[in-house]
């Protein structure tokens, strides 16, 4: 099993009138390939935030593994 960092990120303006990237939230996810992990996350990420659909409170998301893997 390995583990991945997921982040769900948003655009939005600065006050200076420019667009920026913000992460709305992160999570460390343990799943066996990183499909699984991306579905965990959305379903945990709504969990926390109160929400049907992750996508209301960001844009994308962005998963990278993490350099640790679990037996």
């Amino acid at each position: 099993m390995s583990r991945f960092v997921v982040q769900f990120m948003k655009d939005v303006l600065g006050d200076n009138g420019r667009e920026r990237e913000v992460c709305q939230g992160a999570l460390e996810i343990d799943a066996s390939t990183e499909g699984q992990a991306t579905e965990m996350a959305k379903r945990k990420f709504c969990e926390q935030q109160s929400l049907c659909d992750w996508s209301l409170h960001a844009d994308r998301i962005r998963i990278e593994a993490a350099d640790l893997h679990l037996s």
